[in-house]
């Protein structure tokens, strides 16, 4: 056994097991350094994965009978370093961050200390410090914390799911015991993320019960057409339970108003005589915005520039009414730049956490003892990661004047990157100018063609699709070049309306997302320069194959 206890921590803190520790660690530290290269955004050379490379991988690997030295364990990890994306100034692709050091600590202490979040006598760490993010996050938005709760869950989806248990718990709160009824019904806009038809499935609502709500030109949820979709819900016998409001949609930074939706359903909950409709901000990636809500923007402390002030007062003016949402959600590994997973769900009155509670009589072991105050049985985990530690951490660390610099920068560099893009290549048009933050949507048209008149509906469902099919190549030679800049896409940024079938036809875009703290406005004329060189090498392929 002695040779097995050296693969843990010390028992007794003694120093040889810690500088063992810290040797191995550093050099998984000093490997991963010795791969970057602040021009490429892989750590060295991709790797090349053929069609029958994870069949190869499960054909040669088994548990090996007798383990290896920490030495060959560490060399093998850091074999899976290469060629693994690394977010240098040309990483652009999505919302995916570099996790920052305060993160990265306060994960390293919860994996240290590793408790379970579900039972403060297990994960005591974990449990105070999810109070504290609580508090801080409900505080920032403008709720009452005193009423206010939540905990960290499994991503933005995990949010919009616990948002909709708690929908259907606050209108049936038998439907744990008696099943979830057959008419009930949700609402996003057409932009929304998918999370939340997974979620419908999963409880058992059925994904035509969701009802896609169309979105405007600055693609917001049209609350005119939410009253109308609700209305026609209500009028054909079924209960509207839960609206997702996306304030921050991952393709092209889409708000929509929750003033404006809130409006929508107190009307009709009056109208019709209806309980209270959940709403719920699916804040994950934009709410981080929120820490501009109360910032000085006629002095401007931190002396913006008058067109980025002008930008975050856009946003302001949405996210200043998060708290008007029954539960809303921070996915602190996007923009709060800690690692995955670090999500947090926070609810507006933490009392209706009991509807979803379970007795202490099905809690066999944990919760109903005499010690112990803060056991968790209204999560869906049972086992809860205690990633609250890095969320903490990165708050204390950052501050809001922290988070206030790195947000205005990726709201600096996008505006940047669209007065380029448009000067210097015209094929290339932004298609969500209206829409200002940390992500540029922008579409390739042939002579011509535009994204105005494909936006007002002038164009075919067969031109749409060519103009489709012609950005899915470019999006090819762009992503086989991404080692050098890696750029985003999507094959649905938005709908577009055809002008002979009167469908709605999904547009393709490629994407600037401005996600790590060193792309910085020196950094873009050399972007928009391999985008015209990429044009260049689809316009030759194009010229080859006529």
């Amino acid at each position: 056994m002695k040779n097995i206890q050296q693969l843990f921590q010390s028992e007794d803190g003694n120093i040889h097991q810690r500088e063992q520790l810290l040797v191995l660690l550093e050099k998984i530290v000093s490997s991963l350094d010795a791969l970057k290269d602040p021009d490429i955004t892989t750590l060295g050379p991709l790797k090349e994965r053929p069609a029958n490379f994870y069949r190869e991988l499960m054909q040669e690997h088994q548990v090996p009978t007798t383990g290896i030295g920490l030495e060959e364990v560490v060399e093998q990890l850091t074999q899976l370093m290469q060629g693994h994306p690394y977010h240098t100034h040309n990483f652009v692709t999505n919302v995916l961050p570099m996790a920052s050091i305060p993160g990265i600590l306060g994960q390293f202490t919860n994996a240290l200390l590793n408790g379970n979040n579900l039972w403060d006598v297990y994960g005591p760490a974990a449990a105070e410090c999810e109070v504290k993010v609580v508090a801080m996050m409900s505080k920032l938005v403008g709720y009452d914390y005193t009423k206010s709760f939540g905990y960290t869950t499994w991503g933005g989806q995990g949010a919009v799911f616990s948002g909709l248990r708690l929908a259907i718990a606050k209108q049936f709160p038998h439907a744990k015991e008696d099943g979830v009824p057959n008419n009930l019904y949700c609402f996003a806009s057409e932009n929304a993320h998918y999370s939340l038809l997974k979620s419908i499935e999963a409880v058992g609502i059925g994904s035509k019960h969701l009802v896609r709500v169309k979105a405007g030109r600055d693609h917001s949820m049209d609350v005119a057409d939410l009253h109308i979709r609700m209305t026609e819900v209500i009028e054909n016998g079924g209960i509207p339970i839960y609206v997702v409001a996306t304030t921050g949609a991952t393709d092209q930074f889409g708000i929509d108003d929750v003033q404006a939706i809130k409006e929508v359903t107190t009307s009709l909950e009056k109208k019709y005589s209806l309980k209270p409709i959940h709403i719920h901000a699916d804040s994950a990636l934009g709410g981080f915005y929120a820490f501009f809500n109360d910032y000085d923007f006629k002095n401007n402390p931190l002396q913006f520039e008058q067109s980025v002030l002008q930008g975050l007062l856009q946003i302001q003016a949405r996210m200043q009414h998060l708290a008007i949402a029954d539960s809303l959600c921070f996915d602190f590994q996007k923009l709060g730049q800690t690692p995955y997973l670090t999500s947090l769900f926070l609810l507006k009155e933490g009392k209706h956490l009991e509807l979803l509670d379970i007795e202490d009589f099905d809690t066999l072991y944990v919760g109903n003892r005499g010690y112990g105050s803060y056991h968790t049985g209204y999560t869906l985990e049972c086992s809860r990661m205690g990633s609250s530690i890095a969320i903490f951490a990165a708050l204390q660390a950052f501050g809001k004047e922290g988070y206030q610099q790195l947000l205005a920068n990726y709201v600096q560099v996008n505006l940047v990157f669209r007065a380029q893009l448009t000067a210097k290549i015209p094929l290339l048009q932004v298609v969500n100018a209206t829409t200002i933050g940390p992500v540029t949507a922008f579409r390739l048209y042939p002579d011509g063609l535009n994204w105005q008149s494909e936006q007002a509906g002038h164009y075919t469902q067969d031109q749409i699709e060519h103009i489709n099919a012609m950005n899915a190549s470019f999006f090819e030679i762009i992503g086989e070049g991404r080692e050098e800049v890696f750029f985003g896409d999507t094959t649905r940024v938005c709908t577009v309306k055809a002008s002979d079938t009167a469908q709605s036809v999904p547009i393709a875009a490629a994407k600037f997302f401005s996600i790590s703290p060193y792309t910085e406005t020196a950094h873009i004329p050399n972007m928009i320069d391999f985008l015209q060189e990429k044009l260049n090498v689809l316009e030759a392929a194009h010229h080859a194959y006529s």
